[in-house]
């Protein structure tokens, strides 16, 4: 099982006074197909700024009455236990996340895999791998760009073509998720 991830957040790099998590999806995927969403507008405890409500399209006014972070914990656990973390460039969605979550006293760990990587791996020669970008070019949609919404499920639909694609592939197509774990397909063969 999957939990596909996507956060906007208020700052680039987490910092618990000015640069939070705002925004969050979690996917389900059981590796067929989704099972189950959750999605919510989070309540930083900061303020949003400019450059990231024009980013986002997430006011101060549509966050004052959201969750904190810390409400939304326990779910965020439910929900990823025993499953890999996957992340359009999952650095940065697992590292707010851990961080939100170190901030409560509590080590987060899941194991990850990065659909940027497993992209340029599995369906090489594409000009961007940013999730935009690349989503439009296979053909994927995506309404709500910027959105963890939006871009959660454009993860999963993406994720589905790289399901097919290491199937597909004559090196990869015999191996199973585990292998993708230990290599992440970043090694040669």
């Amino acid at each position: 099982m999957f939990a596909i991830i996507d956060i906007e957040t208020c700052g680039g790099k987490f910092d618990a006074r000015s640069s939070r998590i705002i925004d969050l999806c979690i996917v389900v995927h059981d590796g067929l197909s989704v099972v189950h969403k959750f999605s919510t507008l989070i309540n930083p405890e900061c303020p949003i700024g400019y450059f990231y409500t024009k980013l986002s399209g997430i006011t101060n006014a549509m966050v004052a009455k959201a969750p904190k972070f810390h409400e939304v914990a326990n779910r965020i656990l439910e929900l990823t236990s025993g499953r890999i973390f996957i992340a359009h460039n999952v650095g940065f969605d697992y590292g707010f996340i851990k961080a939100e979550f170190a901030s409560l006293g509590y080590e987060y760990q899941r194991e990850t895999l990065c659909t940027v990587k497993l992209s340029r791996k599995l369906i090489p020669g594409k000009p961007s791998y940013s999730l935009g970008k690349l989503c439009d070019s296979l053909g994927i949609s995506n309404s709500a760009r910027h959105r963890a919404e939006g871009d959660a499920v454009a993860t999963a639909h993406l994720f589905n073509m790289l399901l097919k694609a290491k199937n597909d592939h004559p090196i990869y197509k015999n191996k199973g998720v585990n292998y993708l774990m230990a290599r992440k397909l970043s090694a040669k063969p």
